[in-house]
C-alpha cells in the first residue's frame, strides 16, 4: 500500500500570521509539491493572491484551492471532502497538503474528517500547527483587531457555531501538535518567555511552543511531525460541546506579508552527531528521549547501525516522542543523527549524551 500523503492543518485567529508562515514554508519547500487548501471566504481572495505571488513553482494555481463557502468546520461534507478527493485523485498528487483554516474554524471536526471513507486510507494529519499573536495575547486580546473578527463572523452566513472566542482559542491550543507564538519581536524577551510558558501550560504533554517573528520557522520543524492526529482525537477534545455565539470571525489576512521571509532562521540551529553501532534499539530510543527532554531538542532524525543486525534503524523524534523502525540493509556501520533546536544548544553535551545511549 502506498504511504499516506501527510497533511498539516494551520489554525489561528485573524492576523496571527498563518499566511505568512505558510508563504515562508513554500519559499523553502526544497522541491516538495505542496498543495494548499485555503479557507477563504468573503469577496476578496487575499490569502490566495499572497501565496500565488511567491514566484516559485510550488505556488502553481492548480496547487491552491480556496474554499469560500464559509467556515471549513461547518462545510466538511459539502466542501472539504470533495476538495480532498479531487486533490488525491490527480495524476500528480501532492507530496504534502497544507490546510489554512478560518480563524473561527474548530480544528477538531476538521481533523476528524480525515477518518472519512475514501480519505482515511490515503491521507493522514501530519500535525496541527496553531499560530497565535504573541503581542495581542500579551496585551490581553486574542487578535490584533478583534473588531475585524466580529465583522467577519457577522459576514459568514453559513457559520453554524457561535462559540465564544476564549473557548475557540482553548480548542485551537487543545488540538495543537505545535504552537507558534508569532510576533515575539514586539515583546521583551522575558515577556515572550513567560507568555510561551503560560500557553504551554494549557497544551497537551509533549506539545512544543515556539517563539518566532514573521512565522519564520525551518520547514523541517513544521513538516514531518508524524502526529497521525485523526487517530488521537480523545486527547484533543473540544473545550465546549455546544455551538454558541460571541465575538469573532477570520480567514487570516496578514498585514505583514510584504516583509522579508528569511528573518528568524538564525534563531534555530542543527548539527550532526555520529557514533558507532548501538546495542539495544529500545534502550537507545529511551535514552534519546531523555536527551531530548534534558536539552529541549525540537527534532532528531537519522539512522543507527545496530550490532548484529544487517538492517539500519531509522530514528524520528518530534519533541520527546521517539519512533524507530528497521527499513533496509545498512550501507555502513555508522550511526548518524541530525539534531535540530533553537539557538544555543549545548552541542558538546548533546553529542556526549547521544554517544552514551544504547
Amino acid at each position: 500500500m502506498a504511504a499516506k500523503i501527510p497533511a498539516t492543518v494551520v489554525t489561528g485567529f485573524l492576523g496571527a500570521g498563518k499566511t505568512t508562515l505558510i508563504r515562508h514554508m513554500l519559499m523553502q519547500a526544497g522541491g516538495r509539491r505542496i498543495a494548499l487548501i485555503i479557507n477563504e471566504f468573503g469577496d476578496l481572495g487575499v490569502d490566495g493572491e499572497i501565496l500565488r505571488s511567491c514566484g516559485i513553482e510550488t505556488c502553481r494555481d492548480e496547487d491552491i484551492v480556496e474554499l469560500s463557502n464559509g467556515c471549513i468546520c461547518c462545510t466538511v461534507a459539502d466542501d472539504f471532502i470533495p476538495t480532498m478527493e479531487r486533490l488525491l485523485g490527480r495524476d500528480d498528487p501532492p507530496d504534502h497538503i497544507v490546510i489554512e483554516t478560518s480563524g473561527l474554524a474548530l480544528p477538531q471536526p476538521l481533523v476528524r474528517a480525515f477518518g472519512w471513507p475514501g480519505i482515511s486510507t490515503r491521507v493522514t494529519v501530519d500535525g496541527v500547527v496553531t499560530v497565535v499573536d504573541g503581542k495581542a495575547l500579551a496585551e490581553g486580546r486574542f487578535a490584533h483587531d478583534e473588531a475585524a473578527l466580529a465583522a467577519q463572523r457577522a459576514g459568514d452566513a453559513g457559520l453554524d457555531h457561535e462559540t465564544p472566542v476564549a473557548e475557540l482559542f482553548e480548542d485551537q491550543i487543545a488540538c495543537a501538535d505545535m504552537i507558534v507564538v508569532n510576533k515575539t519581536d514586539l515583546l521583551e524577551t522575558a515577556e515572550a518567555e513567560a507568555l510561551a510558558a503560560r500557553i504551554g501550560a494549557g497544551a497537551r504533554a509533549g506539545v512544543r511552543v515556539l517563539r518566532t517573528t514573521m512565522g519564520a520557522l525551518p520547514v523541517e520543524v513544521l513538516l514531518g511531525l508524524g502526529a497521525g492526529a485523526e487517530g488521537d482525537m480523545a486527547a484533543r477534545g473540544e473545550v465546549h460541546h455546544r455551538h454558541d455565539h460571541d465575538d469573532d470571525h477570520d480567514d487570516d489576512h496578514d498585514d505583514d506579508h510584504d516583509h522579508h521571509h528569511d528573518h528568524g532562521h538564525d534563531e534555530f540551529e542543527s548539527f550532526v552527531v555520529t557514533r558507532g553501532e548501538i546495542g539495544d534499539p529500545a534502550g537507545f530510543a529511551a535514552g534519546l528521549g531523555a536527551v531530548i527532554r534534558a536539552h529541549d531538542i525540537l527534532r532528531l532524525k537519522g539512522f543507527a547501525a545496530v550490532a548484529g543486525r544487517p538492517m539500519r534503524l531509522t530514528v524520528q523524534a518530534v519533541g520527546p516522542r521517539v519512533d524507530h523502525y528497521f527499513d533496509r540493509v545498512a550501507e555502513g556501520r555508522e550511526t548518524r543523527l541530525v539534531v535540530i533546536g533553537e539557538k544555543g544548544l549545548d552541542r558538546d553535551a548533546i553529542t556526549a549524551a547521544i554517544r552514551a545511549c544504547g
